[in-house]
């Protein structure tokens, strides 16, 4: 029998898992970009820019962006590319398991005028729905801690990266200064349910993302589960303190 697993403070049964979390994002899906903006007072625009600086992304790459499900990081690549060539049709592709992110995402390629690019695919972290080796490289921001396995999702990530592909994860992490963790902990637990409900209209939603952030594995341990899993060269680099780290790996 599956073993349980948190959600948040909370152990629920494993095979429950996926469709609570689904709940939490239909509920904030229509307000999840802006209460990222308020939440993070903008800064996350600047860690997502750290994400897109490392990985680099060049004319001619696949990427897949797992469980990004509003556009946020391909939006970026796509500008960041889209610089240095026209548009191709499905060169990144993002992949979510929450119908209602997409949509939202949808709607916001729609706004920028963006046809075909990126892709929307509807699909399982743990259970993407593409072959084996066949993406250049793999982001995932701020989704690995609400899957339900989280080896499982590093290994098809893995799964589907080409030899020389990398992987880059960037998420809530341990905060690494002692006076910024005590004052980051008051204002997680005692100012972003609050917010959470005045804006998204869903007080319990945000309690569980920031419960979900203090049960989500510390730096080294993601780490060390990385390389358990077959990624190479594994390193991070601490964002604001350690509050956000980014994680990198290689398939080689």
């Amino acid at each position: 029998m599956d073993e349980p697993v948190s959600f948040g403070f909370r152990s629920v049964p494993a095979a429950g898992k996926a469709s609570m979390v689904r709940g939490v994002f239909d509920s904030v899906a229509p307000r999840y970009d802006l209460m990222n903006d308020l939440m993070s007072m903008g800064v996350h625009r600047l860690w997502k820019s750290v994400l897109v600086d490392t990985l680099d992304p060049q004319p001619g790459m696949t990427i897949l962006d797992v469980g990004g499900g509003t556009g946020d990081i391909a939006f970026r690549i796509i500008d960041r590319i889209g610089s240095r060539q026209a548009t191709v049709p499905g060169d990144i592709v993002v992949c979510d398991v929450n119908a209602e992110m997409l949509s939202v995402g949808r709607d916001r390629a729609v706004d920028r005028g963006l046809v075909g690019r990126p892709g929307w695919a509807g699909g399982d972290a743990e259970r993407l729905p593409f072959p084996d080796r066949c993406a250049d490289a793999c982001t995932i921001a701020f989704a690995l801690r609400n899957v339900t396995h989280i080896d499982r999702a590093l290994a098809e990530m893995y799964r589907v990266l080409k030899p020389g592909g990398r992987m880059l994860c960037l998420e809530f992490s341990r905060v690494a200064v002692p006076l910024l963790a005590e004052a980051y902990e008051t204002y997680s637990f005692k100012v972003l349910p609050i917010l959470g409900k005045v804006v998204a209209g869903d007080r319990e939603a945000y309690q569980y993302l920031v419960e979900s952030i203090r049960r989500f594995p510390p730096q080294e341990d993601l780490a060390g589960r990385m390389r358990a899993t077959g990624f190479e060269r594994v390193t991070w680099r601490n964002l604001s303190g350690g509050i956000v780290a980014l994680h990198s790996g290689w398939r080689l």
